[in-house]
């Protein structure tokens, strides 16, 4: 392996553990919305400290066991970078844990960004009644939901807008190493004053 490639690498692989670790931005907005009695802030710290030390103990396991393994060689997945495909469950059991986790944390890091759009636009357009009313619409067996028809419409195109995007890189693992090595603070964001 070239010097070059080697320095990549060992970027990319910086970036990786950068973008591994980002949720530590959002932990003090958690923090800050719970405001509640010292009870609750000490089982989120003790819950925190595990959640961190279990992650620590798997990522070190999984770069030691798979550059030991495999070397300069190691693939981004270990599970299938090798042609490793069988047993089926493992794998489908695998990507499943995955999906957990991106969807929840799709939902915590997109939501600065959906809030600064729509508290941006009712700024902007105060009298509009699309963006500033709510409409009732009734679920049974659950009562009475409000709707913000601009907030479902804001936060369904922002949906779909990166979910395309994310069909659009094939090269998963290079592009979470960039965006943590590039954009390290992307999850910090400004409000205004009330």
């Amino acid at each position: 392996m070239r010097r070059a490639e080697k320095a990549w690498n060992t970027l990319q692989a910086l970036g990786d553990i950068a973008f591994a670790y980002s949720y530590s931005v959002v932990l003090t907005e958690i923090q800050d919305t719970l405001k509640s009695r010292p009870p609750e802030n000490k089982v989120l710290r003790k819950a925190s400290l595990v959640g961190v030390l279990i992650t620590n103990i798997f990522y070190l396991l999984c770069g030691t066991i798979g550059y030991a393994a495999f070397g300069d060689e190691a693939p981004g997945n270990l599970l299938t970078g090798f042609g490793f495909y069988e047993p089926f469950w493992l794998v489908d059991l695998a990507n499943m844990c995955i999906v957990v986790h991106v969807v929840g944390a799709y939902q915590v890091f997109s939501q600065p960004t959906v809030k600064l759009v729509e508290d941006w636009c009712n700024q902007k357009w105060p009298e509009s009644s699309f963006l500033t009313k709510g409409h009732s619409i009734g679920i049974p067996y659950c009562g009475v939901y409000q709707v913000n028809f601009f907030s479902l419409l804001w936060r369904t195109a922002y949906v779909t807008v990166t979910s395309v995007m994310a069909m659009i890189f094939p090269f998963f693992n290079s592009v979470l190493g960039f965006l943590g090595a590039i954009f390290p603070f992307r999850d910090v964001h400004f409000t205004g004053k009330n």
